[in-house]
């Protein structure tokens, strides 16, 4: 209940005859003290730095406040903690751990915070590929695509012998009337359809894309753009590409067969598919019934459309109480493209596709769905500011936390476990001084991320 005596302090019930009282004086606090894990991150990929490389500020520099570096690494720290809405920034201009993040601990006008308000960071979410008389800072989308996959190649030492790479396309929904917006039946709501590509936990492309299109629209193209860059680096990687059904089409099918990469992609059940597997079906359906557990088997065979194919594939289906088919091009053996994708869980069912999972991660933890812009440009850059927060908090849990019990930990609960942590802030004239509290549960994992931070090498 609300005090009388004030009415900015608040009243809670008396604990040993001592009245509990709260109130929002503390002064130079914060509540996200554990960021500063998140600046060691970028240190080490120089994700800030290398993605503000991508913007070009054609402003007046004498009358520059806010720099394009500051702006970018702003906003990707502060939806990587958990703001995603701009006007949260209106208060966490004055964060201290902010600024220090920003690496700007005063303005040079009275009038100023050191960090940017609300509408200087709705100029730059509303930047164009060209600059313009109210928004005069642009940005190139070719090397931002480019930049996600460059990050995930630095993240390795030396190129490992194969990589699987997993697109999958999901929706974003729309509640306004924003540009290109279409309903899609299957979703049953207005919204966009991104397609993401992930390699393991790496993010490497998030292409915004309208509904009404196949969930395929524009694959061939990501692929052949990601691909010539991995393989500029990594010329004798081995690449396969893996997919649900909604991706099994002639064009990338083809795409990946005329230049050496291995494919697993699902296809969609029908009459004539099951037909082929009815004596696979029918052991596994007598196994199950004897075992009184899950039950599969495979079956080889080749297969063609009747009209959308060229020609005739390998087909390896998975026979049980369900069934589940996948594709499979490339001159490798079979087995371990198999087990690439028909891992059934203890039901027996297959897991969740692996992009489709990850890409709800980038979605609920990091508001890549805050696509609430009126053009699709300024959504497409909403979701990379987004993508870049996801890839930074994946690098910490990658470099800071493989041997804690955060290693496998979703973005969302690192934020919560590690980062969110309210401090005592004092500045002298020579440190900045945290002081977290004494009763913090991870301690030990602070500890031992901020150790691997300090003397990391990406690998």
């Amino acid at each position: 209940m609300q005090t009388e005596c004030s009415a900015d302090l608040f009243g809670f019930a008396p604990v040993e005859g001592r009245a509990v009282v709260a109130a929002f004086d503390g002064g130079r606090m914060t509540s996200e003290a554990g960021a500063m894990l998140l600046g060691a991150t970028d240190g080490q990929l120089r994700l800030i730095e290398r993605f503000a490389g991508c913007f070009t500020d054609h402003r007046a520099a004498a009358l520059v406040e806010h720099t394009v570096p500051g702006l970018v690494g702003q906003r990707v720290f502060g939806i990587a903690l958990g703001y995603e809405d701009l006007i949260d920034h209106d208060q966490l201009r004055h964060d201290p751990v902010m600024a220090v993040l920003g690496g700007k601990l005063a303005a040079k006008r009275a009038d100023c915070a050191p960090l940017a308000g609300k509408s200087t960071l709705n100029r730059l979410e509303l930047s164009r590929l060209e600059p313009t008389r109210y928004h005069k800072i642009s940005y190139d989308a070719a090397a931002i695509e480019g930049l996600f996959v460059d990050l995930f190649l630095d993240a390795h030492s030396t190129a490992p012998p194969q990589i699987t790479l997993d697109l999958d396309a999901t929706d974003d929904p729309l509640h306004g009337h924003q540009e290109e917006r279409f309903f899609h039946g299957y979703y049953d709501n207005y919204c966009y359809l991104p397609l993401y590509v992930f390699c393991g936990r790496h993010l490497l492309a998030a292409k915004l894309r309208p509904a009404n299109i196949d969930a395929s629209a524009g694959s061939v193209e990501e692929m052949a753009r990601i691909v010539a860059r991995i393989r500029q680096r990594w010329p004798q990687v081995r690449i396969l590409l893996r997919a649900d059904s909604g991706f099994a089409r002639e064009a990338l099918m083809a795409r990946c067969e005329n230049n050496a990469v291995d494919f697993l992609f699902g296809l969609a059940k029908n009459s004539r598919l099951v037909g082929e597997i009815e004596a696979e079906l029918a052991a596994a359906a007598e196994h199950s019934r004897q075992t009184e557990k899950p039950a599969r088997r495979f079956k080889d065979f080749t297969w063609q459309t009747r009209k959308s194919w060229s020609r005739a594939r390998r087909r390896r289906s998975q026979p049980a109480v369900y069934c589940h088919f996948a594709g499979a091009g490339g001159a490798r053996g079979p087995a371990p493209l198999r087990e690439a994708l028909l891992r059934p869980r203890r039901d027996g069912k297959p897991h969740q596709e692996p992009a489709l999972a990850k890409a709800g991660e980038c979605q609920l933890d990091l508001y890549a769905d805050r696509t609430s812009a009126k053009t699709m440009r300024a959504n497409q850059l909403r979701l990379w500011f987004a993508s870049m927060a996801y890839v930074l908090i994946c690098a910490l849990r990658r470099i800071g936390l493989k041997h804690t019990q955060f290693a496998r930990a979703s973005c969302g609960t690192i934020r919560l476990k590690l980062l969110k942590i309210g401090a005592l802030v004092r500045t002298s004239v020579r440190r900045i001084k945290l002081a977290m509290p004494t009763a913090f549960p991870y301690q030990a994992e602070y500890h031992a991320a901020h150790a691997a931070l300090t003397a990391a090498v990406t690998v």
